[in-house]
């Protein structure tokens, strides 16, 4: 059996956390499992989910569903995911794969190295989403054609790489193994990097520009609604990261401002020519992956 053979059986799957990541996965794998577990410290959370048939059980205790998963995904913000890996070895008494979907990763693969041996730990992160969160938006289709970064340790096994194929293969992800480092590195140029961004132009638009914001507005500013709460545990978990790549984007920045000043605009025009071509060759890297 290979890593990506679609043939593992997942058994019993409890997901921590039922908001967008977690309902949406939940979704996913109905009748793909033996049973889909949920958990959420939100009794609306739990309720929801079992009014729509979300999941097969739900509970917000995890002690009264986690000890029968064979396999646990934590579907939470990164700092709580931390804090549920530091209780796992009090809530579950086997040896079941854990997974995580947090943003980051150097973070969480530390501290799933302190999980007891008998715990079969990996990390992961889709790269997908709304922005909108919550269960009540969760949709099946969100993992369909996105990357599924899975980040291993020494001690990841082959029964977890094969459930990572599995997992991958049951909702319609492209998986990719990296390690953390060099995740969270490239997240924070793709992903941390344009929400602050995103966050900063919406900061510095005023208001009364509403009636000629377009499209291009639109798109450019959509992450800016990504929850606080949410990015704070990814800046603060990927901060040298982050900086690195704020860094690179002010001094960019700074030369187009100067261009722009100096009226050097043949300079200026050949600048955005270079990130046009920059933008092709991502588009076509990722076509060709």
């Amino acid at each position: 059996m290979t890593d990506d053979d679609p043939g593992f059986f997942a058994g019993r799957l409890a997901i921590l956390g039922l908001g967008l990541m977690g309902g949406s996965l939940a979704l996913a794998l109905q009748g793909k499992c033996t049973a889909v577990l949920g958990i959420d410290p939100d009794p609306q959370a739990v309720e929801l989910a079992r009014q729509q048939h979300i999941v097969d059980l739900a509970a917000v205790e995890p002690a009264e569903l986690l000890p029968q998963a064979d396999v646990i995904v934590l579907a939470a913000p990164v700092n709580a995911i931390i804090g549920l890996l530091q209780e796992l070895p009090q809530l579950h008494p086997g040896a079941p794969i854990v997974v995580d979907l947090g943003s980051t990763k150097v973070k969480i693969m530390e501290t799933m190295q302190m999980l007891p041996e008998r715990f079969d730990p990996l990390g992961g992160h889709p790269m997908c989403g709304k922005e909108v969160s919550g269960l009540a938006n969760a949709d099946a289709r969100l993992f369909q054609g996105a990357p599924f970064a899975f980040t291993p340790s020494l001690r990841t096994t082959p029964r977890a790489r094969q459930f990572a194929g599995w997992l991958a293969a049951s909702i319609g992800a492209c998986p990719l193994w990296i390690d953390a480092a060099t995740h969270d590195r490239w997240v924070a140029a793709t992903s941390h990097l344009p929400y602050l961004v995103a966050n900063a132009l919406a900061f510095t638009t005023p208001v009364e520009t509403a009636p000629l914001t377009g499209s291009g507005f639109r798109s450019t500013t959509r992450l800016a609604v990504t929850p606080p709460g949410m990015m704070m545990d990814v800046l603060v978990t990927n901060q040298a990261a982050i900086l690195d790549r704020l860094r690179s984007f002010r001094v960019h920045m700074e030369q187009v401002e100067h261009l722009l000043a100096q009226g050097e605009f043949g300079a200026l025009q050949e600048l955005l020519n270079e990130g046009a071509r920059r933008k092709q060759a991502i588009s076509q890297s990722i076509q060709q992956g």
